[in-house]
């Protein structure tokens, strides 16, 4: 304490706020540039993968330094990263503040969650109505967040087979529940733009798991909320 009354009468700043100050600063310091490496990162990626898309444009035979095509590799790169954002996503990060203890063990179903992602063949779109029900075994869900779980599978290069299972997995891992059922219905562009060009063919997937698998009534019930079936 004699320290701190000498130090201030002679018009010194204590020690003490001296080095939480300085611990301030290297903290700020070391946020900031763990964000500008990230963002360096990010550029860098961006930045290969326009000049492969210019490559791309290039073999296909289209002049990339005409008007309409000069900035197509970059927005190209742009929406690429858009499109396979899950990568950098986790359940984790999305379900851990949102799983809530409730006394519920009764169904409960979203349907009809929009998706969209790319078939990992020939990179191009599949989409449709993905339909999720659970039997909650003393935890439920922030009902958004089963929409979020759909995408952070969704923007990943996929098969629909796949996608199906992992979400029906993450949601059983996450709430432990009796039963977790997922129905998805597709429309894919690698059947409609190429191949067979079958317009109105569709692709219907489906992953039970617990009493959803083992249960019939409970299987017929949530296929009749979903399919009307």
């Amino acid at each position: 304490m004699e320290f701190h009354y000498a130090t201030e009468m002679n018009g010194n700043v204590p020690m003490v706020p001296r080095l939480t100050k300085c611990v301030q600063s290297k903290q700020v310091n070391l946020f900031k540039e763990e964000k500008d490496t990230k963002e360096s990162e990010v550029l860098t990626k961006t930045s290969c993968i326009e000049k492969a898309y210019c490559t791309i444009l290039s073999e296909l035979g289209e002049n990339t330094e005409r008007e309409g095509l000069l900035r197509t590799p970059l927005r190209a790169a742009k929406a690429m990263q858009f499109f396979t954002k899950g990568y950098k996503e986790t359940i984790q990060d999305i379900l851990n503040d949102a799983i809530f203890n409730e006394d519920h063990d009764e169904v409960v179903v979203v349907r009809d969650i929009d998706f969209f992602s790319l078939c990992e063949h020939h990179l191009v779109p599949f989409f449709g109505k993905c339909h999720i029900a659970y039997l909650p075994n003393k935890k439920v869900v922030g009902l958004s967040k089963l929409a979020r779980v759909v995408e952070i599978f969704s923007r990943r290069l996929q098969v629909q087979e796949r996608l199906t299972k992992q979400i029906a997995s993450a949601i059983q891992e996450a709430l432990e529940p009796a039963g977790v059922a997922v129905v998805m219905e597709a429309a894919h562009m690698c059947m409609v733009m190429r191949g067979v060009q079958k317009m109105n063919a569709k692709t219907i997937t489906s992953v039970m798991l617990g009493r959803f698998q083992t249960d019939s009534r409970s299987r017929e019930e949530f296929l009749s909320l979903t399919l009307g079936k």
